[in-house]
């Protein structure tokens, strides 16, 4: 089938990637040029596992192709298409679908038989109306149906996602526009992939539906987390007995400094929104919200109480930035309000990140990087881990300590084994579990070039949040 891929961001490119690895004939355009030329250079603009490998293999195999000119790209395709960015909207939270709607009318001026529009974007409920209605207004005469077929891709496992997914949500109560959503997923389906076909307003919802839910389930386990941590429990351990339960499941219940990125955070906002203007308010989302901002706002505490209650005048590194492992993507990621509120402490941050250093200087072009872990460590007081990079939990653990001024280990993603880290010398800090008196325990203050008296006052942190 020929395809065109309107926005070769994260979705875009993924999705025309994986259609043109099931053998379609993909056209993807993009209005930044830049982009186009990277990616017709072999560069990719985003970082995301094996991507550039199956970008670069459909290329040379004639399936995959980018340009600029959506009129041209739209003429002579079956199915269009739109991925473009959906941010929250400045001021009230809302999803801004200008790109969607400016996309909606390039689209109407080019389209000449038969064709299904997908919004591939993550779209409030009832947008797909109105793209159909500028569709219908630019050209009344024109054949078309505007289906929706949200995506649910995990940053970082995005190629796994499109090609084994749990199942395809279409929403569209076309006929001619399901047989041709069908033909488009045909590899998927002779697989054993169920195809749920909705309206289009379900599966816009759907979408919501199902990023709200996850974030629940982090919001709640890391509110046990905190509760474990006063009750002498182990947030692991609660995690796994229930994770068992097949109602329940294990998936997104890892405790952490709270959730980020491209997706939960302005997606559950503009449910909230769209909830609130349907008359039908989710008071249980809205909490999980708040919870979340406050939780990424007081994350620095623990790194703060661990060095005694002041981090002014000390230095702490900071093992990951980005939002999650296996992506270079910064937007709302944990690491920038810890970092934050360490520099209002009067901190020196010193930073490493596997991929997503480039993205970060956007961000925080005033802290110190460097270029490994170790050299993240040499001469800090204190070292948190806020990503869950593997590469992290393969650490020597001794040589982290040698080159550190103070062992303080604050381990915001329990990727270290805290019995390793107390026996590598570390005070080490975990989420979750109640804190040995090592763990409790006020450092030495940092030496001075004269000679000064150290002491240990453990009665001054009373607990690590």
């Amino acid at each position: 089938m020929r395809v065109a891929v309107v926005g070769v961001g994260y979705v875009g490119l993924v999705s025309g990637a994986c259609f043109a690895e099931f053998g379609h004939s993909v056209h993807c355009v993009d209005k930044d040029p830049a982009r186009i030329d990277a990616l017709k250079a072999g560069r990719m603009p985003i970082f995301e596992p094996q991507l550039d490998g199956l970008v670069m293999r459909n290329v040379a195999a004639g399936r995959l192709t980018f340009g600029t000119n959506v009129a041209e790209a739209v003429a002579d395709a079956e199915v269009v298409f739109v991925a473009v960015g959906t941010p929250a909207r400045r001021g009230d939270g809302h999803a801004d679908l200008a790109h969607v709607f400016a996309c909606a009318r390039d689209i109407a001026g080019a389209i000449g038989g038969y064709t299904v529009i997908v919004t591939k974007s993550t779209v409030p409920v009832g947008t797909g109306d109105r793209v159909e209605h500028i569709i219908r207004t630019i050209q009344p005469q024109a054949s078309f149906a505007v289906v929706s077929n949200p995506e649910f891709l995990r940053e970082g496992a995005a190629i796994a996602d499109f090609q084994r997914p749990d199942r395809i949500v279409i929403g569209t109560q076309c006929e001619r526009a399901a047989a041709v959503m069908t033909n488009l997923y045909r590899p998927l389906a002779e697989a054993g992939v169920p195809l749920l076909f909705t309206s289009r307003r379900t599966a816009e919802l759907t979408k919501y539906a199902a990023n709200a839910f996850l974030a629940m389930k982090i919001g709640f386990i890391n509110e046990m987390a905190d509760l474990c941590e006063r009750s002498d429990a182990n947030v692991r351990d609660v995690a796994h007995g229930i994770g068992l339960d097949r109602r329940i499941g294990g998936q997104f219940l890892e405790p952490g400094p709270g959730f980020g990125g491209s997706c939960f955070p302005k997606d559950i906002q503009a449910l909230i929104k769209t909830a609130q203007d349907f008359g039908a308010p989710s008071r249980i989302i809205e909490t999980v919200a708040a919870a979340n901002d406050q939780r990424k706002r007081l994350m620095a505490r623990r790194i703060i109480r661990a060095c005694g209650g002041s981090v002014r005048g000390l230095t702490i590194g900071v093992l990951g930035l980005t939002f999650k492992a296996n992506t270079d993507d910064m937007r709302d990621a944990p690491s920038l309000s810890i970092i934050a509120a360490l520099q209002d402490e009067g901190a020196a941050i010193r930073a490493y990140d596997p991929e997503g250093m480039g993205q970060a200087r956007v961000h925080m072009p005033e802290i110190a990087y460097a270029d490994d872990p170790y050299a993240c460590a040499a001469g800090v007081d204190a070292l948190a881990i806020v990503t869950e990079w593997d590469a992290f939990r393969r650490l020597d653990l001794g040589r982290l300590r040698a080159g550190m001024t103070t062992p303080i280990l604050v381990d915001y993603r329990n990727v270290v084994a805290a019995e390793a880290a107390e026996r590598a010398g570390f005070r080490y800090v975990g989420i979750g579990r109640r804190f040995t008196p090592a763990a409790l325990e006020r450092p030495a203050p940092r030496p001075e070039p004269a000679a000064r008296t150290h002491s240990t006052l453990s009665d001054l942190v009373a607990e690590v949040r």
